[in-house]
């Protein structure tokens, strides 16, 4: 009979809770639906660019879905190369075949480079007329780990810091230090500038040893500025510190502040870059655009792999910026509901 009753109760706390009812049943189906649209979204077409290549290569790699860009000379295709817009080109001149990779994504450049010598045997299958291979960025030694480390960077600074913002903004208000702190003659606005600049000291050395421990301990590639590396990092921590502290207000346990991580911080992974967003349909694509998580991954490997500079990352930088003060700004609109000035 105990055991009945205590089975009952803890039904009817379920049902009850309709967050955690929606956690179970709802959640698991839109990330898979999420996953679905991700993986069997639009093929991706290696984008070469060709100099000087006989019309039979060029009408074969098209044949095999590559999407081919004919120029007059390499100072084109080379600023092509330069601007993404190419992931590669191959040049046939006086001193033989040359291929000329961005180099990023290692497993894109050994794919496109084994793309282009299969459709070139005459030119490159034999050991004599070995092509020419030059990389933009990286180069052979490149790991895939190299390419995905900067996404994972900013990915772990977001997650723990947005975890451990909402769980401990929300024992603020459990406890009722919230309650009383609000009981003063104190501003909203000064509260919630007063608790980011509290969080935000462990925040800048969260994120600080995390990019450290890469670069230096693990030997994740760098090929940009390190201040750079830090500043985005920071960016991005910020960001999950404003988002973080904003859904907490919206809790009324830890638990509830578990439920946000497969809505809020699940999908962010498949628009960060650790998938090809090429990949997915273009409507889906332009849900990256209100993701932080796209935004700083973008800057890291910009920085990290490309070696690019703030007039790259600007933008990036900016858009952080901008999310986080929107999220500051309703931060101090939810504490209305604990006190109203």
């Amino acid at each position: 009979m105990s055991i009945r009753a205590l089975a009952i109760r803890i039904w009817q706390q379920f049902i009850r809770d309709k967050r955690t009812m929606a956690l179970l049943f709802i959640a698991p189906l839109l990330i898979l639906t999420l996953m679905k649209l991700v993986f069997d979204g639009q093929s991706v077409s290696p984008r070469i660019g060709a100099v000087g290549l006989p019309e039979q290569a060029i009408s074969l790699m098209q044949t095999q879905g590559a999407a081919i860009t004919v120029y007059s000379n390499e100072e084109e295709a080379n600023a092509a190369l330069k601007d993404g817009t190419l992931d590669g080109y191959a040049a046939s001149g006086p001193p033989g075949l040359q291929i000329h990779l961005e180099g990023s994504d290692p497993s894109e450049s050994r794919s496109l480079l084994a793309f282009v010598q299969n459709a070139l045997p005459g030119e490159s299958g034999s050991s004599a007329a070995m092509p020419a291979v030059t990389y933009l960025h990286g180069g052979p030694q490149m790991a895939p780990f190299d390419y995905y480390g900067p996404v994972l960077i900013g990915f772990f600074s977001f997650f723990f810091v947005f975890l451990l913002a909402g769980v401990s903004f929300l024992r603020e208000r459990t406890t009722g230090t919230l309650e009383r702190l609000l009981a003063t003659p104190i501003r909203r606005s000064e509260v919630v500038a007063g608790y980011l600049a509290g969080f935000g000291v462990f925040m800048i050395l969260q994120a600080s040893l995390i990019a450290w421990f890469a670069v230096d301990v693990l030997g994740l590639y760098m090929n940009g500025s390190m201040a750079y590396v830090l500043l985005v990092n920071f960016l991005l921590a910020l960001a999950a510190l404003t988002l973080g502290t904003l859904l907490s207000s919206f809790a009324s346990s830890e638990f509830q502040i578990v439920q946000f991580i497969p809505l809020v911080i699940v999908p962010q992974v498949f628009f960060s870059g650790l998938f090809n967003l090429d990949a997915m349909n273009p409507w889906l694509q332009k849900l990256s655009y209100i993701m932080p998580l796209y935004y700083g991954a973008d800057a890291m490997r910009s920085i990290m792999v490309r070696g690019e500079g703030w007039a790259r990352i600007q933008t990036d930088a900016f858009v952080l910026i901008g999310l986080s003060l929107a999220f500051v700004l309703l931060n101090i609109l939810a504490l209305r509901k604990h006190r109203r000035m």
